[in-house]
């Protein structure tokens, strides 16, 4: 039997949190896994992904945004091209930021934090401008369901500046991303189907209540990824060399046997 047909991706629940220099700032529930019915279709071959923002908004017709301004303990920007210089937004976002996203398995009364809680880094002025992007997640054991041994468990979220300095008007951010994927050793997506099985078996390992071991783990992975994706470049590398000299080798051939 398909280990599967044993859990449906309405058995899990996903309670998310997130802090701002000790102060929450958003809470929001979601029930079940966004477009998963009838997921031996294409969900079971996509790549997985959940945004949170999106389908919590379709489940409350009363879902506020989520917006942070000085008032809330923002350092103000005057202009992005001052950001962009000293950095000063960016740096209080990183250090100020905090992310619980709890999976709970309703079925089987089991949950984990999947969230590294502080941020493992990010990417400042993109793709836009005024965007931030602050990366969060956690390392899952994918033993007997994918070749490699560990996956990440992505979760990425996205702020807008949307204001800046002015007459009566603070510095404010807007959140527009908040969302989770999972991404193989070599850098690719999981698809939704092993994701689910992925999902399953990180709430039934062995887990870890130390978020500092939790964030060594998860640099750890960074690093080893790294060095096989270098490792893969090499070995490319390699190739197109031996492909180069083939061909030269095949012409210098042809040249010496026909002209």
């Amino acid at each position: 039997m398909d280990e599967l047909e044993t859990f449906s991706p309405s058995d899990f629940v996903s309670i998310v949190d997130i802090r701002y220099k000790d102060q929450t700032i958003c809470s929001k529930v979601l029930w079940g896994i966004p477009n998963a019915n009838g997921f031996n279709g294409w969900f079971f071959n996509c790549p997985f992904r959940i945004d949170l923002l999106t389908n919590s908004a379709r489940d409350d017709d009363h879902a506020g945004e989520v917006k942070l301004s000085v008032s809330d303990g923002l350092p103000p920007i005057t202009s992005m091209e001052k950001e962009r210089k000293d950095g000063k937004l960016w740096q209080d976002l990183h250090d100020g930021i905090r992310l619980s996203w709890i999976l709970v398995n309703s079925k089987i009364k089991q949950a984990a934090n999947l969230s590294s809680w502080s941020s493992l880094g990010g990417q400042r002025h993109w793709p836009t401008d005024k965007d931030f992007l602050i990366r969060f997640g956690s390392v899952l054991p994918a033993k007997d369901i994918l070749p490699c041994p560990a996956v990440e468990c992505i979760l990425l979220m996205r702020f807008r500046v949307i204001h800046t300095e002015g007459i009566g008007v603070q510095t404010t951010l807007k959140l527009t991303e908040l969302s989770m994927q999972l991404e193989d050793m070599e850098g690719a997506h999981v698809n939704g189907r092993n994701s689910l099985l992925v999902l399953k078996e990180a709430l039934s390992c062995r887990r870890s209540k130390n978020y500092s071991e939790a964030l060594e783990s998860c640099l750890l992975y960074s690093k080893v990824q790294s060095e096989l994706k270098e490792e893969k470049m090499r070995n490319e590398s390699r190739l197109d060399r031996i492909f180069i000299l083939g061909g030269i080798a095949v012409c210098m051939t042809f040249c010496y046997y026909f002209l």
